[in-house]
């Protein structure tokens, strides 16, 4: 007797990565519909497909959404580059020697936590179980810590701003337009191109 109750060819479950998840996302369904059809009529002749790509109302809606939305998110970078904002200070060293910045590693990319104001940084503070103790910050301006201390990390790093807020908080990931190209994860160094 298997595993599985008996059943000798019970398909055996491979675990998929987010990632893949987050592919699929990223495309409309009917995109995939399209692309499975194209895929099956490329098996028949035998040739690539060399159509162009279909727009629908729904995909011209899906890309001016996205448009939109990268609108959004590039004003609100704008707005954080220009504000001020208060930078806990860890426990470790800093590269000269001072008390390094408050950081979080998530998925093998390092966050400097950064906050709006006093009250935010007090929400992370009770959220940790620390609002007792005494937290001292720096006020960094937000150009200076993408500008500046990303780079200084030394390993993929970005900036999470107002992390204790849920979706009221920001992440800044270290990719091309948010911070120097030489420490962008999506940037192939020394050729100028995207990876």
């Amino acid at each position: 007797m298997s595993e599985h109750g008996g059943a000798a060819d019970w398909p055996q479950q491979i675990p998929r990565s987010r990632i893949a998840d987050y592919a699929e996302m990223t495309t409309s369904p009917t995109a995939r519909e399209m692309q499975a059809s194209s895929g099956k009529h490329d098996l028949e002749d035998g040739r690539p497909d060399e159509q162009p790509p279909v727009h629908t109302q729904e995909s011209d809606r899906e890309d001016a959404g996205a448009e939109t939305r990268r609108r959004e998110f590039a004003a609100l970078l704008g707005e954080f580059r220009r504000t001020p904002v208060l930078v806990p200070l860890g426990d470790g060293p800093g590269p000269e020697g001072e008390r390094g910045l408050l950081t979080a590693d998530l998925g093998g990319v390092r966050f400097i936590l950064a906050f709006s104001d006093v009250q935010a940084l007090a929400r992370y503070a009770v959220a940790r179980g620390e609002a007792a103790r005494e937290w001292s910050y720096q006020t960094v301006l937000g150009a200076r810590l993408l500008d500046v201390a990303v780079p200084a990390a030394g390993v993929p790093c970005g900036v999470a701003l107002d992390c204790a807020d849920g979706e009221e908080g920001m992440v800044f990931p270290p990719v091309r337009g948010i911070v120097p190209d030489e420490v962008a994860v999506d940037f192939a160094s020394g050729t100028g191109e995207a990876e």
